[in-house]
């Protein structure tokens, strides 16, 4: 299964709801301390698919770059 933002939101809010019921400190801060770790594995994907993005849209333009220049380096068609 691939991990995704919304998955890692979601239980980001089940455990602070686990959090919220817990009726002993030390379970409570336990499902305080998941809950920042899947917040920053949230934080984390969002800034790779970003990055990702930001790369695919430079290839983009780098091609499609390229395939101007060849246009405009082809002879023309009589």
């Amino acid at each position: 299964m691939s991990a995704t933002q919304k998955f890692y939101i979601e239980r980001a809010a089940s455990a602070r709801r686990d959090a919220d019921a817990a009726p002993l400190a030390n379970v409570r801060d336990r499902h305080i301390r998941a809950a920042l770790a899947w917040d920053v594995m949230a934080d984390r994907l969002a800034r790779i698919e970003r990055m990702r993005a930001e790369t695919d849209a430079r290839k983009a333009a780098a091609a499609l770059t390229i395939v101007d220049s060849e246009v405009a380096d082809a002879e023309p068609v009589d």
